[in-house]
This record gives C-alpha cells, sequence and structure tokens, in this order.
C-alpha cells in the first residue's frame, strides 16, 4: 500500500520533495486511522482539479482503486488496538511474498506446525544469515549427538 501512496505522491510533487513526504505522511496517518475509504476520493479529487491526463493521474487512480478495494482488510486502527504490529514496505512485501512462495504450491497441505517450522528457515536464507545458523545448528546438533552417546542425554 505504501508503494501505492509514494507513486500517487509523484503525481503532485518531486519525488525528492519534502512536499511529496508530508503528503505521503499525512494520508498515510489517516489509513492508519482506520479511513482508507476517505482518503480515495481525496486523492482522486486532487487529481481532477489539476486536470491531469488519464495517463499523468493514474498512479493517484490506481492507489484509490487499491484503498476502496480494500478497505475492509485495511482496519489498521483495529489491528493497532489489538496491538498487533503492521508491516510497512520492503519488510511487508517480502514477508508476504516468502509466505507464498513456501507455502502455495500446488498441491502441498501445510500444519501449522510444519509452516512454523519452514518460514523462520526462509527468512533466515532471505536475510543472509543463513550460513552463520546453519554452522550453529551444526554445532549444536553435534553436541547432542556426542552426548547421547556418550550416555550423557
Amino acid at each position: 500500500m505504501i508503494e501505492y501512496l509514494w507513486k500517487a505522491a509523484f503525481v503532485f510533487y518531486y519525488q525528492t520533495s519534502t512536499q511529496a513526504e508530508a503528503w505521503d505522511s499525512k494520508l498515510l496517518q489517516l489509513i492508519l486511522e482506520g479511513k482508507s475509504s476517505s482518503v480515495a476520493p481525496g486523492m482522486r479529487r486532487s487529481a481532477t482539479l489539476p486536470k491531469l491526463t488519464p495517463q499523468e493521474r493514474k498512479p493517484v487512480d490506481t492507489c484509490g482503486r487499491y484503498l476502496l478495494n480494500n478497505a475492509k482488510s485495511l482496519k489498521y486502527d483495529d489491528y493497532l488496538k489489538a496491538g498487533f504490529p503492521i508491516p510497512r514496505g520492503v519488510i511487508g512485501a517480502t514477508c508476504r511474498d516468502l509466505i507464498k512462495d513456501r507455502m502455495d504450491i500446488t498441491g502441498a497441505r501445510w500444519t501449522m506446525r510444519g509452516a512454523e517450522a519452514v518460514l523462520p528457515l526462509g527468512f533466515l536464507y532471505i536475510s543472509g544469515d543463513w550460513d552463520e545458523y546453519w554452522q550453529f545448528h551444526l554445532q549444536q546438533e553435534h553436541k547432542r549427538n556426542a552426548l547421547h552417546k556418550c550416555g550423557m542425554n
């Protein structure tokens, strides 16, 4: 969602301007307050007043459509009140993509326990910490096996 907001901001402001950042922050705050349905029409009105061409205003329309189509799941105010974390930008996209890549395999049937075992390994790999983790894992396996063979387990 943030990516859509940024692209919409760049319709009105230069990419390096503080105005684009302020505009984006203001709308994001409204969305986090649970007002995504009112943000979309306001954005579209802003694109209509300067008589932008359909191509120029396309990022605004795309963002507005996203906000309206997903209004039922953009209840960030409720999520925040419940104490849920709100993933942002690249982190949220990476988590979503990783889960989809790992869990959404045709014919796969995942139990909660199996999914909870596999997902952290994927995050370790993507984060670049796999090699360090794997060395630690091997050391722990070696200790466990050595203690078991010595009858110390």
